[in-house]
C-alpha cells in the first residue's frame, strides 16, 4: 500500500537542554547543560526545556519509516502548515499517524481532523478520543461516570480557586493538556498548601493552561499497552515502574526528571520490570479496568494506559495515551516496545501491525498479519 507517515520532529534534544530565560530558548552548549543536570540530580523545573518533550526524535521517525518500508510504499510527511496540501495532493492509500502537534489543548486531534476532513484513513484514535484524552480532568470524568477508579481530582484555572480545593494531601500537581511527563517534576508532589500555591502559579505561568491537582496514590504504579479493537482487544504484558531505582531523596513518580535525564540511553536506570510480578487477581482487575476504559474512550487500535494502586492496593486509572511513544532503542525505556517485546512481538512487526489494525477497520488489505499472538 502507499502509506504516509505524518509526524513531528524535535527541533532539539529535550533531555539535553536548560531554559536561558522566560522565552524557554536553549542554551548552545547543550552537552554542557546536560552535564549540570546529571551532577545536579535533580535540576529544578525552571532549569529545563521540555517544550518538545512530546515530539519524536529522527532515530524514532527513521526506525518507523523502516518498518513500514519493509511491505509498503512510504512517503514522510511533517505535521506543519504544509502537511494539509501534502495530504491533499499525495492521497496514500492510508497514513500512519505519529503526530502529537504543539498548538491548542487539541494539537492531537488537529492531523486525524484533517485526515478525516479528506477522507483518508488513519492509525489510532480518531479526533474526539485525542483530544478527550489530552484533557485529564475530562478523561477523568468519563472514567468517573462508568464507575472506573480513578484518583480524585481538582481543576483549576486561577490561582484564586485554590480555595476550594478539596482533594487532600499528598497531591499530585499537573498541567491539564500535556503528555510526555511534561509538567510533572520531582516537586509535582505537594505536602502543605504554600508548596500546592507554588505548583499551581509555576504551571499557570509556564504552560499558561489549567491545572489539574490529584490525589497522590503511594502505591505500585504500572503502565498498560493494549492492541487491538473491540473484543480482539489485547492486553500485552504488564510494566510496572520500579521507583527504588530513582536517585535517593526523590519522589516515587515517574516524572520528567526519571524519563528524560535521569534514565538515558548510555546509562539506562533498571526501572522497569516487564512482565511485572502480578498476583492472578492483581492482573485481572487491572487488565479489567483497562479494557474498560479503552472502550469507554472509544480508543482505536492501541493506546497506553498508567495505572496505580492505591494504599489499600486498588488500582486506578492515571490517564490514557492513545497516541503511544515508541522509541526504537531497547536501552531507551519506552514501555509500549518494551511490553511487545515480552509479548514476542519486535519493533518492527509492532508498526505493522498498528498499520494492519488501521487497515482492517477502514475494509483495506495490509500486507502484514491482521491478528497475532502474545505470549502474555
Amino acid at each position: 500500500m502507499r502509506v504516509a507517515l505524518v509526524y513531528n520532529q524535535k527541533k532539539e534534544d529535550a533531555t539535553q537542554q536548560l531554559m536561558t530565560d522566560e522565552h524557554d530558548e536553549p542554551p548552545d552548549q547543550s552537552r554542557g547543560a546536560l552535564s549540570i543536570l546529571k551532577a545536579n540530580q535533580q535540576p529544578s523545573p525552571q532549569q529545563i526545556s521540555d517544550r518538545y518533550a512530546e515530539w519524536d526524535t529522527s532515530e524514532t521517525i527513521s526506525a518507523v519509516q523502516r518498518a513500514l518500508a519493509e511491505r509498503h510504499d512510504v512517503s514522510m510527511i511533517e505535521a506543519d502548515e504544509n502537511a494539509y496540501e501534502r495530504l491533499r495532493m499525495e492521497r496514500p492509500e492510508i497514513v500512519f499517524n505519529m503526530s502529537e502537534g504543539l498548538y491548542g489543548i487539541s494539537r492531537e486531534a488537529q492531523i486525524p481532523a484533517i485526515l478525516e476532513f479528506l477522507q483518508l484513513p488513519y492509525t489510532g484514535s480518531d479526533p474526539l478520543t485525542l483530544a478527550t484524552c489530552l484533557d485529564k480532568s475530562r478523561t477523568k470524568e468519563i472514567l468517573s461516570y462508568y464507575h472506573i477508579p480513578t484518583p480524585a481530582f481538582y481543576r483549576i484555572t486561577h490561582l484564586s480557586e485554590l480555595a476550594h480545593n478539596k482533594v487532600r494531601f499528598p497531591s499530585i500537581v499537573k498541567p491539564l493538556h500535556e503528555g510526555s511527563s511534561k509538567g510533572i517534576f520531582n516537586s509535582s508532589i505537594v505536602r502543605n498548601t504554600k508548596e500546592l500555591e507554588n505548583e499551581v502559579m509555576n504551571i499557570l505561568h509556564r504552560y499558561d493552561e489549567p491545572v489539574l491537582v490529584e490525589e497522590y496514590l503511594g502505591g505500585r504504579e504500572f503502565t498498560v499497552a493494549m492492541l487491538g479493537n473491540g473484543d480482539d482487544t489485547v492486553v500485552l504484558p504488564i510494566v510496572e515502574i520500579k521507583f527504588d531505582s530513582l536517585p535517593n531523596n526523590v519522589n516515587p513518580i515517574y516524572s520528567y526528571e526519571a524519563k528524560w535525564i535521569w534514565d538515558t540511553s548510555d546509562a539506562p536506570l533498571d526501572i522497569f520490570a516487564c512482565p511485572a510480578e502480578l498476583s492472578p487477581s492483581l492482573r485481572h482487575e487491572i487488565e479489567s479496568i483497562c479494557r474498560k476504559a479503552f472502550s469507554v474512550l472509544h480508543c482505536r487500535d492501541w493506546c497506553r494506559i498508567d495505572v496505580r494502586l492505591d494504599a489499600n492496593g486498588v488500582p486506578h486509572i492515571l490517564e490514557l495515551n492513545p497516541l503511544p511513544g515508541i522509541l526504537p532503542n531497547p536501552e531507551d525505556n519506552s514501555c509500549f516496545p518494551k511490553a511487545a517485546r515480552a509479548a514476542g512481538i519486535g519493533y518492527n512487526q509492532l508498526i505493522q501491525i498498528v498499520l494492519a489494525l488501521a487497515a482492517g477497520r477502514n475494509g483495506l488489505a495490509a500486507t502484514s498479519p491482521s491478528s497475532f499472538r502474545t505470549t502474555n
